[in-house]
Formats: structure tokens, sequence, C-alpha cells
């Protein structure tokens, strides 16, 4: 009966998040004054007041998401968690795989800020705005979908950014293709084509100039191995390596998060648990679609800590 620690990714910030937490508990609000002196700038008062479009911008998302994660995380430890006895693996979504890797020891939260600062500029910076678009794919195989953005490639850079499970797969490029693929999809077939409301084409081989970034960033952070391995986005599989988890981490910027996979990976390899840490339950969600099998737990706030830490007793793994 093992259990994995999931890192919900952006979509999931909402204004308010982690207040609660860092008013009741004093470890909760030490990382988000060490995440704000990382930065040079009270991002905290942005996650905990606003406006909600400071906070979605990509630069402060990734930040905040993850302050908000480690805040939980630390509350959890100074509670008796000990993450590497209660956890066999961590993963995350796109940018929750930097929370998974700094819950996991990896990075510090000081480190683990500022690279997601500069990965959510960098990925913000890479495509001119406008030019650039993500829609989301419902009710289509993910052969279908990977077939569809390889005939509207001709119409420019177009591929398959995140394979949620349930049937959600979301493409990402060049607004003609994508919105070329999104409509060759409802023709297929698809329950849904949704265009994204997204600022830059995330995932996708136009991000390059920001995995370029990310290469460099991350040569320059001490990286020490994670107490549990990390099942990375782009392979669907563990990985305790730093140096291979770095250079993964680049891979991420242009390639698919395999999320589907991922979940079904545990599955068949003994866990049966997955722990959410962090805002929402985005990850909980979509883990019920892909494999009912698995017992989500999520932790957002003080009133989940805990009936968590009392539910993870039974599932130490």
């Amino acid at each position: 009966m093992a259990t994995a620690f999931t890192f919900p990714g952006q979509g999931s910030q909402a204004v308010g998040m982690g207040k609660e937490l860092a008013d009741a508990y004093p470890e909760a609000r030490a990382v988000f004054a060490e995440v704000d002196e990382a930065l040079g700038e009270k991002l905290s008062i942005v996650i905990f007041e606003g406006p909600e479009e400071t906070l979605t911008l990509t630069a402060n998302a990734q930040p905040a998401l993850m302050a908000v994660s480690m805040a939980l995380i630390r509350v959890l430890e100074a509670r008796g968690l000990d993450l590497k006895q209660t956890a066999s693996y961590v993963a995350g979504h796109s940018l929750g795989e930097y929370s998974a890797l700094c819950a996991a020891g990896m990075f510090s939260i000081a480190d683990t800020a500022r690279l997601l600062r500069i990965r959510g500029n960098a990925m913000q910076a890479a495509v001119p705005a406008g030019q650039g678009a993500m829609a989301a794919i419902i009710g289509l195989e993910h052969g279908d979908v990977d077939a569809i953005c390889a005939e509207a490639a001709k119409l420019g850079a177009v591929q398959i950014a995140n394979d949620n499970g349930g049937g959600q797969l979301v493409i990402s490029g060049l607004k003609p293709a994508v919105e070329a693929a999104a409509a060759a999809a409802t023709e297929k077939g698809a329950k849904r084509a949704l265009m994204l409301p997204v600022s830059a084409p995330f995932h996708s081989s136009l991000m390059q100039p920001a995995a370029d970034a990310m290469r460099e960033a991350l040569a320059g952070v001490q990286k020490l191995a994670p107490v549990v391995p990390v099942v990375a986005n782009v392979r669907a599989a563990p990985v305790s390596d730093p140096d291979e988890i770095a250079r993964l981490l680049v891979e991420q910027v242009t390639g698919q998060v395999r999320w589907r996979e991922t979940v079904a990976w545990f599955a068949q390899n003994g866990v049966t648990t997955l722990a959410e840490i962090g805002a929402g339950k985005v990850l909980t969600g979509l883990a019920r679609r892909i494999d009912r099998s698995v017992t989500g737990l999520n932790v957002a706030g003080p009133a989940d800590i805990d009936p968590f830490l009392a539910a993870i007793s039974g599932h130490t793994g």
C-alpha cells in the first residue's frame, strides 16, 4: 500500500490560497517569507490579496503555487510527517514537478522560487503575445489527436502538450495551426474542442528559448538527490539522479506532460494512494477519472491538516 505525493500546476491558483494556513501556522508564514525574500518582492501579498490578474501572470502563478504546496509540506512536517517514510514517490503537473522536487529535498525553497520565476518569465517571453494558442480536446483518443496535430502542422507548429486523462488532451502551438486542429477534432467527433485563455503556447516546440533559459538556470543551482524518486512528466517513470532530473526538467518545457501515463504507472506499481499537496483538487479529480483503484487525498488548508495526517498514517509506503 504505497503512497505518492502529487503537486498541482498552473490553473489551480486562486487569490487567498494559503492565507488561512499562514495565519494559523508559523511554519507556513516562514515559507511565504522565504519566497518573498528569494524573489525580492512581496509575492505573498499578491497570493493572499490579489488582484487576480496579477496572480494569474505566469511569472507569479508558478512560484505562488509552489509556495502554497511547500507551506503545507512544512506544516505537515512540523506535525510529524516524514516524506521519505510516508511517500514512495513524488510527482507534479508541469510547474508542480518543481514543487515535488523541492518537497523531496532536491532544491531549496529559495532556489525553487527563483527557478520558477525564471521559467515563468522565459515561457512568457518565448513567443510574442497573440501568436501562440492552446486548446483542450475532450473525448478523442491520444492517437487521433496526434494524427490531427500532424495534419494541422502544415500551418505551423502544433502538438499535444498535456495528456490529462479522462479523455482530456491539451494541444499547443501557433494559433492558426491550433485553431485548425481544434476544428478538425470537432469534425472527428470530439465532445468539445475549446480554445484556452492562456498567454503562451506552453509545452510546445515554440518554447525552445525557455528550455534554453532553464538549462542555464538549472546548471547554476545546488541539486541534491531527492529523498524519494520523482515520476517525471516527460517520462512517466521514476528518476532519482539529480542531473538526469534536471535534463528532464529542461525537456519538460517543450515536451508533453504525460499525466495519464503517470497515474497509470502509479496504479501498476503498487501505489494505492495519491496525496495532492497544494491549492485546489485538480489532480485528485484527474486521478479519479484515470484509475478508480487509486484513492485520492488532498490537503489545501488548515482544516485538511489533521484529517490528512490521520488518513495518511494508514497508507504509509
